[in-house]
């Protein structure tokens, strides 16, 4: 195969041929009443200028314009204030994560007190796993799937050494059955969406499952908050985290959240590992030695907020609460099935579909498996790059694409899928 050259980048508009079976895609893009989101989003641009296909969302969220903005405040504020921005910024910064609470609740179907915004994903696990594994008798086991991301399964095998506990006959991982692709509802717990295949797991079945066996629940949403509807509380989970640089678009490295159900948040006997910005902000700066932590999530708050690092992601939340999650689902079921039907279409014998079909079944992301040599099929991913079309890959074989509903169109999807066709008959 050839890797082909980024010549110039197909749009929509170059390419006219379209199944009949598929509607235009300049017609759904001129019915999208979301459309007009796209602009408030940076996209990426070769060095020629022309602009780039994006659909890795689902490994980096592109730049809301408004976050330069943002941070600059908290620069300028810096600059004028020094420590007195802490109280006199234009958005203080002592209680500046809280300023977040209220998108990230409505987007994991929690109260406000149920949801913080602090440290990095798999910091936030550890964490919860500190007050929720508490191994005694028979109950001294961590279920996950096989193909969990290795960071979460880093966390989970550590945990359990820990705790004096040998992985190998602790940690608990579940395989799709054989000649299968995907996880049983019945069989899994920890991921919202599985971050290879792409596939929305039941949580409400599963967690209420693993409740009526009496086993605490614990989420991993990096791929699933900000890409389906949530509703944590409701689904009665005890835990949960996140990171906020995928659908949330806060900028690598950006900091992460954590839901805690609220019948926690007052179980103060629970162990956890405690810091200041964990204790009770009215006495705080009294400096009591005797820990007094705040109810809610923030009681697992350990230091205070990174303000340059959060700034982003409230410049995403705030277009979140304007185009809501309930229109952005819609979209995406829409904008993901029209990729599937075209690839479907156009590439029968050529790509196979590892994410489940169903859109209830999933988010955002389709997961693709090339019907060649693994070192060949990756070479596809080298020829949509050089084309202008970003996505990623997975070892050993998946071409992962992520239509994302705030800033692609179906023009975009269209035009993804013809230059993927170059590159599989290439």
């Amino acid at each position: 195969m050839r890797h082909g050259h980024a010549g110039a980048l197909l749009t929509a508009q170059d390419l006219t041929r379209a199944d009949a079976a598929v509607p235009d895609a300049a017609a759904l893009d001129a019915a999208d009443s979301l459309a007009g989101f796209a602009q408030q989003f940076h996209h990426p641009h070769d060095s020629a200028g022309r602009k780039l296909l994006y659909f890795g969302g689902h490994s980096l969220g592109l730049q809301p314009k408004s976050a330069a903005d943002l941070i600059e405040q908290e620069l300028a504020d810096w600059r004028r204030l020094g420590v007195l921005g802490h109280h006199d910024a234009t958005r203080p910064w002592i209680p500046y994560h809280e300023r977040a609470a209220p998108a990230l609740a409505a987007l994991a179907g929690a109260l406000e007190s149920e949801v913080v915004a602090m440290n990095s994903l798999t910091v936030n696990l550890h964490l919860m796993m500190v007050s929720f594994f508490r191994p005694s008798g028979a109950r001294n086991k961590v279920l996950i799937e096989s193909s969990a991301f290795p960071s979460d399964r880093y966390a989970m095998v550590s945990q359990l050494q820990f705790h004096g506990l040998n992985p190998a006959e602790h940690l608990i991982e579940i395989e799709p059955r054989a000649g299968e692709r995907n996880l049983r509802t019945e069989e899994v717990l920890l991921p919202g969406v599985q971050y290879l295949t792409g596939q929305l797991i039941d949580m409400e079945t599963l967690i209420g499952a693993a409740r009526r066996a009496g086993a605490a629940v614990g989420v991993d949403l990096a791929h699933a908050i900000g890409n389906t509807p949530l509703r944590l509380h409701d689904w009665n989970c005890d835990f949960a985290v996140w990171c906020s640089y995928k659908y949330l678009n806060a900028g690598p490295g950006a900091v992460g959240g954590c839901f805690v159900h609220e019948r926690h948040g007052r179980d103060f006997k629970r162990p956890r590992f405690a810091g200041w910005w964990g204790h009770n902000k009215a006495e705080r700066f009294l400096y009591d030695p005797k820990f007094d932590p705040i109810e809610g999530a923030q009681g697992w708050q350990i230091s205070n907020p990174p303000i340059l690092s959060t700034a982003p992601l409230l410049a995403s939340l705030e277009i979140f609460q304007r185009a809501g999650m309930a229109a952005l689902r819609k979209k995406s079921i829409a904008l993901t099935g029209f990729m599937q039907r075209l690839i479907e279409q156009r590439l029968p014998a050529s790509v196979e579909i590892i994410t489940p079909g169903a859109p209830e079944q999933r988010g955002c992301q389709l997961s693709l498996r090339i019907a060649r040599p693994a070192a060949e099929a990756k070479q596809c991913l080298q020829y949509l790059t050089a084309a202008g079309v970003i996505g990623d890959w997975r070892e050993p074989d998946v071409l992962r694409l992520a239509p994302i509903p705030l800033y692609n169109s179906f023009a975009d999807v269209f035009a993804a899928v013809e230059i993927l066709a170059q590159a599989v008959r290439a």
